[in-house]
């Protein structure tokens, strides 16, 4: 079997879940088409993750196979939102929001894919201008029953739980950007399987050729839940390096061959290797190293491993510290103070206990000492960072 031969089996089976056609998309890569591989990723929160840059990675195997990449940023269906893999309805976004959260989306995925060859898109500029004709026309090619029958929405009908009309239209807008794209391949995450055969049955309703599917297992978050913004069990593409590293490291010793098969390219023999090691942590190292490198750079790994060795290692922060959640104050949606955060974790028997603790420097944050005035906890600025009071007290925090 040539090199390329061996590059297109493991494009097709590495970390993939499903795919649709298998044998005609694999005939036409050996064949050297330059096929068009279409993406949709909605803003529906500031930061990548590494759940959604499995399918980032997917596509820049196609894009070393010289595939054109088509990203789509939903910037209309944000708005909207998808549930296909939510136990209960999104709510809508503003546009205000949506605009936000994309700002840096581009920048993001450019760690990951060569954005000089990437074909981007916002779907706005085709789905804000439908009108109601065109839309009965694509709703024509689906039934009720069609879409009732998914697992996530049945299950939701059948305990009483309110599915909009709103949620019915999501398919037809993501089967309709592969009809003005005019799509080859769409690559999604398994939970995508319904919107992406969407996609083909739209385009076969234009007279397109139907697009092949490819689908990508998904991946556990910090929690051994779905890696999900809304749950906050998160690595983000944007985590600073030390943090990014420590919560690599947090992870379950049982998703380490999954985290190396779908968030990193080591060859699958040297992938092998590691997890054959006496000791997991070492693999653990390993993955981690390779995560950083590849959103950071080789030498930022580098000094986020020494960091972590330093201060985990070497008796400066136990291994094994609890992650603690930050809570909201009364029932707004104002985050805690820290002072109420370190009582309620019991690091503190009192709010002016905590506060003495720390205006006299015994509070930091990843080392770093926390001021006496002004802190205000940020989740993007503060999701995975240790904190220690006193001498002894340690907590991993979470949003």
């Amino acid at each position: 079997m040539s090199e390329q031969e061996q590059k297109i089996d493991e494009t097709l089976t590495r970390g993939v879940a499903e795919v649709i056609e298998g044998e005609h998309l694999k005939k036409r890569l050996l064949g050297g088409e330059k096929l068009r591989v279409k993406f949709g990723i909605d803003p529906t929160s500031p930061s990548i993750h590494l759940g959604r840059a499995v399918s980032l990675l997917k596509l820049r195997d196609f894009q070393e196979l010289g595939c054109e990449i088509v990203f789509i940023v939903g910037d209309f269906t944000g708005t909207i939102g998808d549930t296909s893999d939510k136990e209960s309805e999104r709510p809508m976004l503003d546009a205000e929001t949506v605009q936000r959260n994309m700002e840096t989306y581009t920048i993001q995925a450019a760690k990951i894919l060569d954005f000089a060859g990437v074909e981007v898109r916002f779907n706005a500029e085709w789905l804000a201008r439908l009108d109601y004709k065109e839309i009965l026309g694509q709703a024509e090619a689906f039934s009720l029953h069609d879409f009732i029958s998914r697992e996530n929405i049945k299950k939701r009908l059948d305990s009483g739980k309110r599915v909009s009309l709103r949620e019915l239209l999501y398919p037809l807008m993501q089967g309709h950007d592969s009809v003005v794209v005019k799509s080859d391949v769409e690559i999604g995450g398994s939970d995508q399987w319904f919107n992406l055969l969407a996609g083909r049955k739209l385009q076969e309703r234009a007279g397109q050729a139907p697009q092949d599917i490819l689908t990508t297992d998904l991946i556990l978050g910090t929690d051994g839940r779905k890696m999900s913004s809304s749950w906050g069990n998160t690595i983000n593409i944007l985590d600073e390096p030390n943090d990014m590293f420590g919560k690599v490291m947090s992870l379950p010793d049982t998703l380490l061959e999954s985290y190396f098969i779908h968030c990193t390219r080591i060859p699958m023999e040297r992938v092998k290797e590691f997890l054959k090691a006496d000791n997991p942590r070492d693999a653990k190292l390993r993955l981690a190293h390779e995560i950083v490198s590849l959103y950071h750079g080789a030498k930022e790994a580098a000094d986020a491993e020494a960091y972590f060795i330093d201060n985990f290692s070497k008796g400066k922060i136990p291994n094994d510290i609890p992650e603690l959640a930050v809570g909201y104050e009364g029932d707004t949606r104002k985050f805690e103070s820290l002072e109420s955060f370190i009582v309620r974790i019991g690091f503190a028997a009192s709010k002016s206990d905590a506060r003495r603790k720390i205006e006299q420097g015994g509070v930091s944050l990843d080392g770093e000492k926390v001021a006496a005035e002004g802190f205000i906890f940020d989740k993007e600025a503060h999701d995975g960072k240790v904190l220690k009071v006193g001498k002894k007290d340690f907590a991993r925090i979470v949003f």
